[in-house]
């Protein structure tokens, strides 16, 4: 199962979702005023989160007269809507979660979501934060196959814990072996695949990995 989750982040930044599987097999959730989104796109989604204070007195009758399961919270919480989207999502043990509208808006936002990322690392399932010309992931220690990608010329792992070791880098245009990354070093920033796929691999700490384009 595939869950696709669609925040209320700038619209200019949200990718077609069209090239995204539309799967009838597939789960869809807007948060907040990213429900909009998905309706204005003829994607209904399944389930909506959020206090909906970012949408019209109007608009927010549409969603609740639409036969969207709406889990609608007070605008004071302890979690934001995202938070909670998320928390739901990975209780359905899915195979993977595709994030959108999730940057490019309030930097603390921003911030938060990529930090919401440590939450799929409990249960190891694949959750990307896709955006118009980056796709970012949080990795545990492993080795990995990246296949090349037209989408995203550049390739970056940073440091998501003090220290991550082993790090070694095949296929790219700049490799490492055994190499250490501290967090707060730019070592391993604006890499590329030399191949059609390379391998990634370390043996302790946490990653982030963020596929872009100019």
């Amino acid at each position: 199962m595939k869950i696709k989750i669609v925040a209320g982040g700038p619209e200019h930044l949200i990718p077609d979702l069209n090239l995204y599987d539309l799967s009838m097999n597939d789960i869809w959730i807007g948060v907040d005023r990213g429900t909009l989104f998905l309706l204005k796109n003829a994607i209904f989604p399944q389930h909506a989160f959020g206090d909906f204070d970012s949408v019209s007195v109007e608009e927010r009758i549409s969603i609740f007269n639409s036969s969207i399961k709406v889990n609608q919270y007070q605008s004071e919480k302890d979690a934001t809507d995202m938070e909670l989207a998320l928390e739901w999502a990975l209780k359905q043990n899915p195979e993977q979660i595709l994030i959108f509208g999730a940057t490019g808006g309030r930097l603390d936002h921003e911030l938060m979501n990529i930090q919401l990322l440590y939450r799929s690392l409990k249960i190891r399932a694949e959750v990307k934060i896709v955006d118009t010309r980056n796709e970012i992931s949080l990795h545990l220690p492993g080795c990995y196959e990246i296949k090349q990608d037209h989408r995203y010329s550049y390739i970056s792992f940073l440091a998501q814990s003090d220290e991550v070791t082993g790090i070694t880098l095949e296929g790219f245009k700049y490799p490492l072996n055994q190499a250490n990354l501290q967090a707060g070093s730019s070592l391993c920033v604006s890499n590329e695949l030399v191949n059609k796929s390379g391998t990634y691999s370390f043996d302790s700490g946490i990653i982030l990995m963020v596929k872009s384009r100019d």
